[in-house]
């Protein structure tokens, strides 16, 4: 990675927060003093799925896409427990524990404070979340807490593989039974649209460009230059959906705040189902804290693409998907913290030596 990209993509990632409320706001104050703006935007779509965002979305996937390398899946059968651990949280249990915490709160706790239709939107929202394991994000917190980045890439590439037959069931299922109405072609086409074509698109890039420039050319030259691409996108697509949730954030501001409490709890009870369990299987620090925060964190640009998708950019399941990408970065940064205070303890159990992590976080050296 050059330097130059280095130091863009180190001011986008470490102030990503900062960025996303800006553009929040803006989109928000937009929306809210332009209304006719979202109308015009709506124009743009075919079959459910607003063009501008599509290709906003695809921006952000992309270069996420060119990052798995399906050779690394040949490594399953190193240390198959770190596989098991992320497989079982990501699969077995978050998707289940999303809908239960989700269900709770909109539906029980905070009943008084939201109308039970949008309860139902909301309860979507943070469905789509918890069925979609982090698949870019994580690589930077897995270099926080200096994790191993193949092995993390290979758990990365099997949660990729597994969402691709697994997400659309499992939404299906639960919000079948929270009797939200799924249309299941449009989900399919959404899952197809952002993960299989991109995907596939990655793939073939990947392949073509190492056998003519190689691995090392690939990896430090070509995948950096698109992260100022995907976070740009991000916000990007950040200002156009608040741009339609303006008139609303303005009305309802504290449901912003009701739909983060549920999805700070799932993260921090998700990471701690992963780290634990990683510990008392005696798993690596390297290993171990990669595969709690691949079911902590959230492919959210998946979510946001399917809700949108779904049920539209004004919708409550839209926004709530959005409300994940505010909350995820300060919660997986403190989170990163939790890693790296608990690391001594973990290598306690392994007598292995303490690795230097290469970044401070949250303002001290870690």
């Amino acid at each position: 990675m050059t330097e130059s990209v280095a130091g863009r993509m180190n001011v986008f990632e470490r102030y990503l927060t900062l960025w996303v409320a800006l553009c929040i706001a803006a989109g928000t104050l937009i929306g809210s003093r332009w209304p006719g703006l979202a109308e015009w935007f709506d124009q743009f779509t075919v079959a459910q799925i607003s063009i501008p965002v599509a290709i906003l979305i695809w921006l952000m996937i992309y270069p996420m896409m060119l990052r798995v390398d399906f050779a690394s899946i040949r490594r399953v059968g190193e240390r198959k427990q770190g596989l098991v651990v992320t497989t079982v949280v990501n699969w077995v249990i978050k998707p289940f524990s999303m809908f239960g915490i989700a269900w709770l709160f909109f539906n029980v706790i905070f009943k008084g404070l939201i109308p039970p239709e949008l309860a139902q939107q909301y309860l979507a929202g943070a469905v789509l979340l918890g069925a979609a394991p982090c698949t870019a994000m994580v690589f930077v917190w897995s270099y926080l807490v200096d994790g191993d980045p193949a092995y993390t890439l290979v758990q990365v590439a099997v949660n990729d593989l597994i969402m691709l037959v697994a997400f659309v069931p499992i939404v299906s299922l639960l919000l079948g039974v929270s009797g939200v109405p799924v249309p299941w072609e449009t989900l399919a086409l959404s899952v197809v649209l952002f993960v299989v074509v991109p995907l596939t698109a990655g793939w073939l890039t990947r392949n073509a460009l190492v056998r003519t420039r190689g691995e090392a050319w690939f990896n430090d030259s070509f995948v950096p230059r698109f992260g100022p691409v995907t976070i740009v996108a991000l916000l990007a697509t950040l200002v156009l959906i608040f741009i339609f949730q303006g008139e609303i954030i303005v009305n309802n501001p504290l449901h912003i705040l009701l739909i983060a409490i549920p999805l700070a709890i799932q993260t921090f009870l998700i990471f701690g189902i992963a780290y634990g369990w990683s510990y008392w299987w005696r798993l690596e620090h390297p290993v171990a804290a990669p595969a709690g925060f691949i079911g902590a964190s959230n492919f959210f640009e998946l979510a946001v693409a399917v809700a949108i998708a779904l049920y539209g950019l004004t919708s409550g399941a839209a926004l709530a998907t959005v409300v994940g990408v505010l909350v995820e970065v300060p919660l997986m940064l403190s989170l990163v913290w939790i890693a790296n205070r608990a690391r001594a303890s973990v290598c306690a159990r392994h007598a292995c030596a303490l690795p230097r992590v290469k970044a401070s976080v949250m303002g001290e050296d870690i």
